[in-house]
């Protein structure tokens, strides 16, 4: 890997600012230059190379998730190098200038909440978020909490680690969820939606000896054979029933209607976790498909523990992402891609030098 090319931060930056909410805006961010922020107490001032674009900044922008900070620099999935140190700066790495590292979603907790000291920090009710409440990557630098920032591990580029930080791990808290739910192994997975998470997710799910079987939005055919490549032993539409009764369906599309789907497509004990941030209202459906001890859960956000699990995992499988890059002043047109289902994997802000 290159050796990192840190310079003295300068007082201006480019970035790409939400100004205002609404559905269905096609262009919702301007490029505009601000001032590069300083890291406050127990933060790093990090210069970005890469941000990967999630749905969820599509839920911002459209107003779906309510009352984010605005102006608003929207990205959670970031990948840069520290360009200097704020005082106070311990812990997992002691980083310092030039230090390669990412910057997930959770960017704040208060560390002294019964969920945050019983290992929950994700349902912390003063948690922040990167990206949302605070500033986040589609910009040239950021400032990030150091305790919610963590090394990447070399075998990545800047380009292949960004959708590790998001789609990798909301993939992997989902997986881990259902597993959890069941007495019995999950070794029969649907995945409901392709993309980002879905396609990383994937693979971890076949590394284990899992049977993947995967549902697109019904005509996909190119979004059934990416799957298959992947390893999927079944791919349809999500109107199709898989062959086999399944041990766990994992929710990454944004689609209520996916959910009593879901439960008809699982057998006996079976469970039903939904990964996204938000979702379309989901329909009422007879009792008898919930019966026989199927269960419905949800996900919400990530902790440390998940990032540092998932992220020593990865290049252990190996986790390969799929990437399609955007230069900064782009960024509409990503999210306009992704709104449209026309990505192969996940969009990628290339920002800096990688």
């Amino acid at each position: 890997m290159p050796e990192p090319r840190i310079s003295t931060p300068p007082d201006r930056m480019r970035a790409m600012v939400l100004h205002e909410q609404g559905p269905g805006r096609l262009r919702p961010l301007e490029l505009e230059e601000l001032p590069v922020p300083e890291p406050g107490p127990g933060q790093v001032l990090v210069q970005i190379s890469t941000c990967a674009v999630c749905r969820t900044d599509l839920h911002v922008v459209d107003g779906d998730l309510a009352e984010p900070k605005l102006p608003l620099v929207l990205g959670h999935e970031i990948v840069g190098r520290v360009a200097a140190v704020g005082s106070g700066v311990t812990g997992l790495a002691d980083y310092g200038v030039g230090d390669r590292v990412g910057v997930p979603w959770l960017g704040h907790t208060c560390m002294e909440c019964e969920y945050c000291r019983s290992g929950q920090e994700n349902l912390c009710d003063a948690a922040r978020f990167t990206g949302y409440h605070l500033d986040g990557g589609y910009a040239e630098y950021t400032v990030a909490d150091h305790r919610f920032a963590f090394p990447i591990p070399e075998p990545y580029g800047d380009l292949e680690a960004a959708p590790l930080l998001c789609a990798g791990l909301i993939g992997y808290r989902t997986l881990r969820m259902a597993e959890r739910s069941l007495l019995r192994g999950a070794d029969r997975v649907g995945l409901y939606g392709f993309g980002a998470a879905a396609h990383l997710i994937a693979q971890v799910i076949t590394h284990q000896g899992g049977e993947l079987y995967a549902f697109t939005r019904p005509g996909d055919t190119e979004g059934q054979r990416f799957a298959r490549s992947l390893g999927a032993v079944w791919a349809g539409g999500s109107d199709e029933t898989p062959p086999v009764a399944l041990d766990a369906a994992l929710i990454f599309a944004p689609v209520g209607a996916l959910v009593p789907k879901a439960l008809r497509d699982v057998g006996k004990g079976g469970v039903v976790v939904s990964g996204g941030i938000h979702m379309s209202d989901i329909p009422s459906f007879p009792y008898r498909d919930l019966w026989e001890e199927r269960q419905i859960r949800s996900v919400a956000n990530l902790t440390r523990k998940d990032a540092l699990e998932f992220l020593e995992i990865a290049p252990r499988v190996p986790v390969r992402t799929t990437t399609v890059p955007y230069p900064l002043e782009r960024a509409n047109d990503a999210l306009d891609d992704l709104r449209s289902g026309r990505l192969e994997g996940a969009a990628v802000l290339e920002i800096g030098d990688s």
